[in-house]
């Protein structure tokens, strides 16, 4: 049976955030960390010059800069994140992400009422 998630839902666990991603060179790659019900967290790599337009989410989500630096819009305001800071944003808000150098991220995601 494949593993879709980096950890199990239902076991204790260890996965490593900064290990090498291949196949990055050009594109945004995601994947699955942990997801349960109301709670997903998913790593991303972006390579430079890569966005993601404004889009928002019904979640509530915390990004939290691993590696490189990214400039995070959020409505009105843009933000300049690095490693070690981490960027709130409350479910409905309009944001977008632009990837002047090579970084990675990891996205929590916590759906209320669930």
């Amino acid at each position: 049976m494949k593993k879709t998630t980096l950890l199990s839902p239902t076991d204790s666990g260890v996965c490593s955030l900064t290990a090498p991603v291949e196949n990055v060179a050009h594109g945004i790659v995601s994947r699955a960390v942990l997801t349960t019900p109301g709670l997903r967290l998913t790593l991303f790599h972006f390579a430079a010059g890569q966005e993601l337009s404004e889009h928002t989410s019904k979640a509530r989500a915390l990004v939290q800069i691993l590696s490189g630096a990214c400039e995070f819009t959020v409505g009105p305001t843009q933000h300049v994140l690095k490693p070690g800071d981490l960027l709130h944003l409350p479910p409905g808000a309009p944001h977008a992400v632009t990837a002047p150098e090579a970084f990675s991220m990891l996205l929590t995601q916590v759906t209320e009422g669930s």
